[in-house]
């Protein structure tokens, strides 16, 4: 069963998306089917821009489908004020929580567009950082570091990657310093950045519980799930047509066993990374396969077959647009 839990505070929306893997799609499919004539509005132009971004990416139907809902509530609120309505300013800072490899990059960077179209941010940019760029060596080091990339974030998003790193330490680490100064310019700097704090689910409930004041600073909470077994193959065969390369129905047929495989033995398993590490090295295998062939045919510089699939014992985890 889906649930959605709502509860208010001053100029405050906690937003919780919890839904079973079995109405995943029709509760984000609500959303979509409500969105679906206007977006071709010219007035909608933003949304367009930004769901054909999200177009690109397989999966994420509910990540969707919250998008959809903030550009409602912000679209709507531009109206309410036009109408001389009170349009109170929400909070948007957010966690989010899945294993790596399911995206969460990608749609922070997305939003961060939406949000400058849209005139919540000036400059609509991302800024990535992990613990080794906010914590330093001295007392007094992680304070300045972190304000330097809050200074870099302004009008656009900090996204600080596996931030339950900050609170490993216990009371005398120096990650604390950083969380002290994040939560400070979270009040200094209100409305004027948007701060996401991502992570593996487990160790970022507890990393948020850890301080008092931590869960009502971030009224987002969004979950990205694994991918499935059917959207890794259509993710690799996507990756192979970005590059004018095709799989053959047996190196799919081998991928997904492979995948299926992996997805059974390794945890956590690094979803969309992985694929891209194994569809890059299949293209190299190929070309290995292809350099002494006389006249390769154009067909033949396309495709991937399944020989060209090789995989290693363990997975190595790579850079993705699925970050």
């Amino acid at each position: 069963m889906s649930r959605r839990v709502i509860t208010r505070e001053t100029n405050r929306i906690q937003v919780v998306l919890d839904y079973d893997s079995d109405r995943e799609g029709s509760s984000a499919a609500t959303v979509t089917d409500v969105m679906a004539d206007a977006i071709d509005q010219p007035e909608h132009l933003p949304l367009r821009r930004c769901l054909d971004d999200l177009d690109r990416l397989v999966g994420l139907k509910r990540v969707k489908a919250f998008i959809h809902e903030i550009y409602a509530w912000l679209e709507v609120g531009r109206r309410r004020m036009a109408a001389g309505l009170s349009a109170e300013q929400q909070v948007l800072h957010m966690i989010f929580t899945g294993n790596p490899g399911t995206g969460k990059t990608t749609v922070a960077r997305i939003m961060s567009q939406l949000f400058k179209e849209m005139g919540v941010l000036d400059k609509g940019h991302l800024v990535e950082v992990e613990r080794a760029d906010l914590v330093g060596e001295y007392i007094g080091h992680t304070a300045q570091k972190t304000r330097e990339h809050i200074k870099q974030a302004l009008g656009g998003i900090l996204f600080i990657d596996e931030a339950y790193s900050l609170a490993r330490g216990g009371e005398k680490d120096f990650g604390k310093e950083a969380i002290d100064t994040l939560v400070k310019a979270m009040e200094d700097h209100k409305n004027e950045f948007v701060l996401i704090l991502a992570g593996y689910s487990m160790e970022m409930d507890r990393f948020i519980h850890s301080n008092p004041g931590l869960p009502s600073r971030f009224p987002i909470h969004l979950d990205f799930p694994d991918f499935t077994i059917d959207e890794l193959v259509d993710i690799a065969d996507r990756m192979a047509k970005e590059r004018q390369y095709r799989l053959s129905n047996p190196a799919k047929e081998k991928l997904r066993r492979h995948l299926l495989k992996e997805m059974r033995s390794t945890h956590p398993f690094g979803n969309a990374r992985y694929v891209r590490n194994l569809v890059e090295q299949a293209i190299r295998l190929q070309a290995v396969r292809l350099l002494n062939a006389r006249y390769p045919t154009r067909d033949d510089l396309m495709s991937i077959r399944a020989e060209d699939l090789r995989f290693a014992q363990t997975s190595s985890p790579t850079f993705s647009w699925y970050t």
